[in-house]
């Protein structure tokens, strides 16, 4: 973790000309909002934005949740995403009917384990914001997911997240890398959270990384590591499954970062074969025959498919089938290291408080 030079994939270094054309094209769009040449909108209540500067997983969905889970027993919350993947176009909220496929998997994941908020989807966040607070006036405080390069709005509080094992700094531009920011976007952010970390690192690789990453004076860092819920049984709830070391795992995966998942099974469990599908993956039936065909070939006698939250909002269409399978969901939240998480916890309430006193 000492080098500075963007992790690159080889065949991906014979597109850095694309990459430099990425990169124009974002530096100038930043530069007229910048110099107020593109206006964005602000909104007379807090907005909290969660987002990261690169395209795949930096573990914005446990984050949102966290928030949920933080304030919606004191401020009425509603969530807002693009709704990526969706078979749908527009503003929506999720009702009692929804499905992934109407509104994405992740706002899908969030209105099924908080079915008491708000959880609306909308590709323009600047008029889906009006048209959610026209049909749930009583909202408080929005949660925008993954909108951070979404300049059209101005949020209150902007939440960067940066995985450890690859810190924007260290990326570069589409198609050669994952950035789909500028890296000096960074400096519209708030608070930036180092997410994904080894649960053992270091002060000083945590003042190093700091360093690396240079905030500026009213920014706050802080670093995370995931933390593994107890796994659930994907159609009827149950949770008096324990995971053992003898335990052989088929691992459903459609997200876009697998590994650390991966790295707690190799520690939790005897064995684990990985049934790998791309990022928000919408699984047919076939799939689904192949996933049991699979976990038929297990030989172990103790033996579980295990799947993501994310997946198993895909996957529920099919309980009829799985209901009588060992399917279980892993939940994952993220763990703030240092005990830091206080402090965090009232940065976010402060910063409501001080907006609704400021109005």
């Amino acid at each position: 973790m000492n080098s500075n030079f963007p992790l690159l994939k080889p065949v991906r270094i014979l597109l850095i000309p694309f990459s430099l054309l990425t990169y124009l094209y974002i530096w100038i769009r930043n530069k007229l909002y910048d110099k107020k040449i593109i206006h964005s909108a602000s909104f007379n209540l807090p907005i909290i934005c969660v987002g990261n500067l690169s395209v795949g997983g930096t573990g914005k969905s446990p984050m949102v949740e966290y928030l949920i889970r933080l304030l919606k027993a004191d401020y009425r919350i509603a969530t807002l995403s693009r709704g990526y993947k969706r078979k749908t176009a527009g503003f929506a909220i999720a009702d009692e009917t929804s499905t992934a496929l109407d509104i994405g998997d992740e706002p899908m994941q969030f209105h099924i384990k908080h079915p008491d908020i708000a959880v609306a989807v909308g590709e323009e966040r600047i008029v889906a914001i009006p048209q959610l607070l026209h049909d749930r006036p009583e909202v408080e405080v929005i949660l925008l997911d993954d909108a951070f390069q979404h300049r059209p709005v101005k949020a209150g509080l902007n939440i960067l997240l940066t995985d450890y094992n690859n810190l924007f700094t260290r990326d570069w531009y589409l198609p050669t890398g994952d950035l789909r920011d500028e890296k000096a976007s960074y400096k519209r952010a708030e608070i930036i959270v180092v997410t994904k970390c080894p649960p053992t690192l270091s002060s000083d690789e945590k003042q190093r990384i700091i360093s690396e990453i240079n905030p500026l004076e009213h920014q706050q860092i802080y670093f995370s590591a995931i933390r593994y819920g107890k796994p659930y049984h994907i159609v009827n709830g149950d949770s008096s499954f324990n995971l053992k070391k003898d335990t052989e795992v088929l691992l459903v995966s459609g997200i876009a970062n697998p590994r650390p998942l991966e790295l707690y099974l190799q520690e939790n469990s005897k064995t684990y074969w990985v049934q790998a599908f791309s990022d928000h993956h919408i699984f047919t039936i076939d799939d689904l025959k192949e996933i049991i065909s699979k976990f038929q070939q297990l030989r172990s006698p103790e033996k579980i498919i295990l799947t993501t939250e994310k997946d198993a909002v895909r996957l529920m269409k099919f309980s009829a089938e799985l209901k009588d399978l060992p399917v279980y969901v892993i939940p994952i939240e993220p763990g703030f290291l240092f005990e830091e998480a206080q402090f965090f916890n009232e940065g976010i309430i402060k910063f409501i408080k001080d907006f609704k006193l400021s109005g």
